[in-house]
């Protein structure tokens, strides 16, 4: 197998599902425009040909770089970054150079929040009230119907950047004085609980063969706009209401050979509801969550998946993993130091966040599991326990 991996250098675990396509026996190239002299070990021995290209955004020198490519080592069967920000671009070339995967014409599903809902009607799974957002007398159409408060977001992308809480006619009218010319709105009804994932594998034939569920703690909405940290919990067992609701939206989408991150709110009287699916790995650490709860290479699963169409498994839960954050300006209670001296036993990873995602991710963040969820609270509490 001819693998071209797009942006292997960003986010950093490109260089992991590089390193696991190549032992899996594919072999791999990369597209980015990082000098490749910037490239860690890892990744350089995972590539056989890295193509430098100025702008990563030039579909023309993107295009030449497979042109190369094909020229020098044959047919190409598969092209992918695992992230959403490239998802057109990968679409468009394997249009162009009729490779296996998601083409161009589906892509505007998964890219545009109001054709998502289509999907979701389609699952039967119960979906938020929703309509497009273009003027004040529209919003106000549907907020009569729905009331307040609502929430708007953009209509293409995903994360929580550009998403607000509108709950009066003041702050309607202040959304509409500061919208970004030249973006699509959608205007939802706001709902109370808190966001749970369906995430995992699906292969070519459609069968789930990795599932998993993490559980936010706090809106996202809220940690990005007021500048707070996060946290989550990756389950060892999912529940079966967000189960069932996961695999009916896998099959409305009819997903192949992915990776997939569904997002669903879990209201306090346990309604499911739909709001967002993208076909890559879980952001925020999600993935490595994955491997910490499972005692897994989900990297390696992928890969065995994609090159040899292994079914994997059976993977069976086998801890509790966290995710905690801090943000720079909080003044917290407790140091670097008190932290790792007081759960040290539960850390299983701890960094820096690249600036880039810090806004949602927080500045600094800890990874810790346990067979004991009630120990890993604490462990979150204490870590963003705050100074009076």
């Amino acid at each position: 197998m001819n693998f071209v991996f797009f942006s292997p250098h960003f986010p950093a675990n490109g260089a992991d599902f590089c390193d696991r396509l190549k032992k899996a026996g594919a072999t791999v190239l990369g597209i980015g425009d990082a000098p490749y002299e910037t490239l860690g070990s890892k990744l350089k021995t995972a590539l056989s040909e890295y193509y430098r290209v100025a702008d990563m955004e030039d579909y023309d020198a993107v295009f030449r770089a497979m042109g190369h490519f094909i020229h020098k080592w044959g047919r190409i069967d598969r092209f992918e970054s695992l992230n959403e920000h490239w998802l057109e671009l990968e679409a468009n070339i394997r249009t162009d150079f009729n490779i296996f995967g998601t083409k161009l014409d589906f892509v505007k599903n998964l890219k545009r929040k109001s054709r998502m809902r289509a999907f979701f009607r389609k699952s039967g799974v119960e979906t938020i009230p929703q309509r497009k957002c273009s003027d004040r007398a529209g919003a106000m159409t549907f907020i009569r119907r729905v009331g307040y408060p609502v929430v708007v977001k953009p209509d293409s992308g995903s994360g929580a950047s550009n998403t607000f809480k509108i709950s009066n006619a003041k702050e309607l009218d202040q959304f509409f004085r500061d919208k970004p010319e030249g973006v699509s709105f959608v205007m939802e009804q706001f709902i109370e609980g808190l966001v749970v994932t369906f995430d995992g594998l699906v292969n070519r034939d459609g069968e789930v063969v990795l599932a998993a569920s993490h559980r936010y703690d706090q809106s996202i909405m809220e940690a990005v706009n007021h500048d707070r940290h996060m946290s989550y919990t990756c389950f060892p067992e999912i529940s079966p209401e967000v189960e069932e609701a996961g695999r009916k939206i896998l099959k409305a989408f009819d997903v192949r050979e992915r990776f997939f991150h569904i997002e669903l709110f879990e209201t306090k009287d346990k309604r499911v509801i739909a709001l967002e699916v993208n076909m890559r790995p879980p952001g925020a650490w999600m993935t490595d969550a994955i491997n910490y709860t499972f005692d897994i290479d989900v990297y390696a699963a992928w890969a065995d998946m994609v090159v040899k169409d292994a079914a994997g498994g059976p993977y069976k839960g086998k801890y509790f993993t966290a995710y905690a954050s801090r943000k720079r300006h909080i003044d917290y209670l407790h140091s670097h130091e008190d932290v790792l001296a007081a759960h040290g036993d539960k850390i299983v990873h701890h960094q820096a966040i690249e600036e880039v995602f810090s806004r949602a991710m927080g500045n600094y963040a800890y990874q810790m599991r346990s067979k004991d969820p009630k120990a890993l609270r604490q462990a979150v509490d204490y870590i963003h326990a705050e100074k009076a």
